[in-house]
């Protein structure tokens, strides 16, 4: 790259946002003094021997990459981002055969003293994937075969990342299904995927109550009936044909709000088989539209009512025989059906406790007596946010907090004004990612979201998650400044 061109590209970048990723930066690296530092050994905080020395190592050569990424020629991500995602490839299928084994995980690459996590920059080579095949002149999302390739670039990694061991940086790449709504996608995936998760949570929390004073259980009756009304409201969203969907709708509501009084009333039964039959008869009033009418969006919410209803029958079976101990326990802890203060929902108490006992302002920058006493585990790490909590107070929480919106705000600033497509679906990607990781931690800390183990950018420590993160904001950055160039050349 030339002199000339170097200038127009630092002349181009958005400093605002690394204003934003600097002042995230020295909050993290703060916070993991405050979580890793020892009052009994008084080592310096600068020491490689601490987790705050070589963070501030990792912090070092984070800027050097960001600045290293600039520097490169904005075209060079497009036209080898198919090539790094299949280097990215092989070193995940390849590390599923590593004999290290870290907390259970075969997740990290062992070299020497240094560990690496390929998990972490398999999400900036999926974004440029991604990106590039989205990008082509003639891909259109609404082309079966194009949409099948597109979740091909996300789930392969994603098995290879499970293969591992390692489920939750596997589920982060469900993020970029943000990034598909925004390039087209049909909110029907997003509404089904919202609605699969309100079956689980319902149907597991609520499976053993009865509602009422009837054999029926809480949960399969609203289950049930939730399946009822979305299958009818969506004929009159997807066929605009209200009247059919009030009908529908109607009669659902008639007959199980009449055999619920019949049970309550006169002969006790269980409501649920009523329930099963309606929602059978609307399956097969809706195949017979679509086979009269020939409109396929019968016949797809057909298969959504289907597909609930084989959900819901599964996620019992799924739950507890499909997922592994620790994470069937974690689930049960997050829905209230178990406590488990000493076993897996030990980590979650410990923080609430931390952040609750920081107050408003705070106990002070390394006076946390919870993370002094090392009473949360993976504190400087997953639970890096209750250290924030209990030093900074609520005002320094909730600072951090302001500083992650800006930072998704400014991408979605930047995504928007993007000239190329290729632009556009990176940065979605990006901000996506970064909603994802701090929406999940955040909500992991708190009890409000199950704990998967994902770090909170620029907080927890390390150097693959630091890494990964600052290739996946500086690239972005890069293609923004040529996009600045490009307008400046025109």
């Amino acid at each position: 790259m030339s002199n000339e061109k170097k200038r127009g590209v630092l002349q181009s970048l958005d400093y605002w946002t690394i204003l934003i990723y600097l002042i995230l930066l020295g909050g993290g690296w703060m916070s993991v003094c405050g979580a890793s530092y020892d009052y009994s050994t008084d080592t310096n905080l600068l020491s490689l021997s601490t987790r705050s020395g070589m963070q501030i190592v990792w912090i070092g050569t984070s800027l050097v990459l960001g600045l290293l990424l600039l520097l490169l020629d904005d075209e060079y991500y497009k036209l080898f981002a198919y090539v790094l995602f299949g280097l990215i490839l092989i070193l995940l299928f390849g590390t599923i055969f590593n004999p290290h084994s870290i907390k259970g995980s075969r997740s990290w690459l062992v070299l020497g003293p240094v560990r690496l996590q390929p998990a972490e920059f398999a999400k900036f080579a999926t974004a440029l994937a991604l990106a590039k095949f989205m990008s082509k002149r003639d891909y259109d999302i609404h082309r079966l075969k194009d949409f099948l390739k597109t979740l091909a670039f996300i789930f392969v990694p994603m098995f290879f990342i499970v293969m591992q061991r390692e489920t939750g940086s596997a589920l982060v790449f469900f993020a970029f299904f943000l990034m598909l709504y925004r390039e087209g996608m049909s909110g029907s995936v997003l509404f089904t995927a919202v609605a699969m998760v309100f079956y689980f949570v319902v149907g597991i929390r609520y499976s053993e109550p009865f509602l009422l004073e009837t054999p029926t259980h809480v949960g399969s009756f609203v289950v049930l009936l939730a399946i009822q009304v979305f299958t009818s409201i969506m004929v009159g969203v997807y066929l605009r044909n209200w009247q059919q969907a009030l009908i529908a709708l109607m009669a659902c509501l008639g007959v199980t709000l009449v055999s619920l009084a019949f049970s309550l009333y006169v002969i006790p039964f269980n409501v649920y088989w009523i329930q099963m039959t309606l929602c059978v008869l609307l399956i097969v009033w809706l195949l017979w539209q679509a086979a009269l009418s020939r409109l396929r969006p019968y016949l797809w919410i057909a298969v959504f009512a289907i597909g609930s209803l084989t959900f819901f029958h599964c996620a019992d079976y799924g739950l507890n025989n499909l997922l592994e101990k620790h994470q069937r326990t974690r689930i049960n802890v997050l829905l209230g059906l178990e406590e488990d203060l000493r076993g897996t929902g030990y980590n979650v108490h410990q923080s609430e406790i931390a952040i609750g006992s920081g107050g408003l302002g705070g106990k002070g920058f390394l006076n946390g007596t919870q993370t002094k006493l090392k009473y949360v585990p993976e504190q400087d790490t997953d639970f890096i946010f209750c250290t924030v909590g209990e030093e900074e107070g609520f005002i320094g929480a909730a600072g951090v907090l302001i500083f992650f919106l800006l930072l998704i705000l400014r991408l979605i600033y930047l995504a928007e004004r993007q000239t190329s497509k290729f632009g556009r679906i990176y940065g979605y990607c990006v901000l996506s990612i970064f909603l994802f990781h701090v929406f999940i931690n955040v909500g992991m800390v708190l009890g409000l979201t199950p704990v998967i183990g994902i770090p909170l950018p620029f907080f927890s420590y390390g150097g693959s998650s630091l890494w990964g993160f600052t290739l996946l904001l500086f690239i972005f950055l890069r293609i923004d400044a040529g996009r600045n160039l490009q307008q400046a050349n025109i």
